[in-house]
């Protein structure tokens, strides 16, 4: 009888998941574990461990920062990644860019526009793809905002991708368009990462919706570029691991922020957190409970189950908002990469330069460093280069 991965791993996270509520111990007790951070010994992690940042100028088409819509990188800061030993980047687009329509003077976008195919905005993107080679920093693409859903602001679609099947065609377009375009990009310096962050499942999406929709783009890449690494994020805004697409050939990608309101403490887009504690590390929960590291281990410990029985496993996004105070910042962030070096999964820190990066990020309670005209975290590189 053959166990497929996603009957283990299903299997493995219900027992671990009654262990917990029980009382008995780690989310996940396997052979080899280092105990109860939910560590495990070894791991089988099909990608490589990638470390670097997320770039934003592709970020928001519609955003009123500059450096979210600008479409350019310097060459100097990917030099700076590499040089500083990152060898990855992490792009997420918004596919608006793309598109030959109207929408930058309506801030709309139609349904009949969303193919119509902007070779102007897709030059810039081509730019980038050629940046990063020459650099040796693997890129993976991302579609921040796809046809039909975006986590920021999904009601600027006009359609729903997970219920709407020209949603669906069009985003089967847009990946086989990207697919096709970057043919000749080896498969060491270009991967492709599906959408952003899932939503939960409602009656917006269900995991069957989901399942399918990340079919149609995985097979559009793979019917041209067969050993181009395909990335779906995990649903619930990248935290649960996607059970029904574990034994499907593509790796899956998680968001690390939490405890949230430590890492989002007073960000403008969040909404009311006017009355959020002032974070600690670990984070007392309220109800007498803390989150430290073990407690996160075993939150995360369903990704690290999935990296070791094989499958693809990367922290596509984690980070803290500049109004966490700094020491507590480093002190979770210590506590991340701890955990992820533990597992063999690499990151992307959100982000490079900006309100959550090692450049420029604004925080009241740092001493920077001046870098060539920049304001540098020196702390936080450090750490991240541990």
């Amino acid at each position: 009888m053959t166990i497929h991965r996603r009957d283990l791993l299903t299997t493995t996270l219900a027992a671990g998941a009654a262990a917990s509520l029980a009382g008995a111990g780690p989310a996940l007790a396997a052979p080899g574990s280092s105990g109860a951070d939910g560590a495990l010994a070894g791991s089988g992690n099909a990608l490589p461990r990638w470390r670097g940042f997320n770039l934003m100028p592709f970020f928001s088409a519609l955003s009123s920062a500059e450096q979210y819509r600008d479409n350019v990188i310097d060459d100097q800061e990917l030099q700076w990644i590499a040089d500083w030993g990152f060898d990855y980047v992490r792009l997420p687009v918004d596919y608006w860019f793309f598109v030959d329509g109207d929408w930058p003077q309506t801030k709309e976008m139609s349904r009949d526009a969303v193919t119509r195919v902007s070779e102007a905005g897709l030059e810039r993107l081509d730019k980038v793809v050629t940046q990063c080679g020459d650099h040796g920093l693997h890129l993976t693409i991302n579609l921040h905002r796809a046809p039909g859903y975006c986590i920021n602001g999904w009601e600027r679609e006009p359609f729903n991708l997970f219920k709407d099947a020209d949603a669906e065609d069009a985003f089967a377009f847009w990946w086989d368009l990207l697919a096709r375009r970057y043919a000749g990009v080896s498969d060491a310096a270009l991967s492709f990462n599906l959408v952003n962050e899932a939503p939960g499942i409602s009656d917006k999406m269900s995991l069957d919706d989901y399942r399918r929709v990340m079919l149609r783009g995985q097979r559009a890449i793979h019917a041209v570029s067969p050993g181009r690494t395909v990335i779906i994020d995990g649903t619930g805004v990248g935290r649960d691991v996607v059970m029904n697409m574990t034994d499907e050939p593509v790796a899956q990608a998680f968001h690390a922020y939490d405890p949230f309101r430590l890492t989002h403490y007073k960000a403008s887009w969040v909404g009311d957190n006017g009355d959020w504690p002032v974070p600690e590390w670990p984070y007392p929960n309220g109800d007498g409970t803390v989150t430290g590291a073990k407690q996160m281990g075993i939150a995360l410990g369903q990704w690290a189950e999935l990296a070791r029985q094989g499958g693809g496993v990367h922290c596509g996004e984690f980070g803290c908002y500049n109004h966490t105070p700094h020491d507590v910042f480093l002190s979770w962030m210590d506590a991340v990469l701890e955990w992820l070096a533990a597992h063999d999964i690499g990151f992307a820190l959100w982000n490079f330069s900006g309100a959550f990066g090692v450049l420029n990020s604004g925080r009241g309670d740092v001493d920077y460093e001046d870098w060539h005209g920049q304001k540098l975290d020196r702390q936080l590189l450090t750490l991240l280069r541990r």
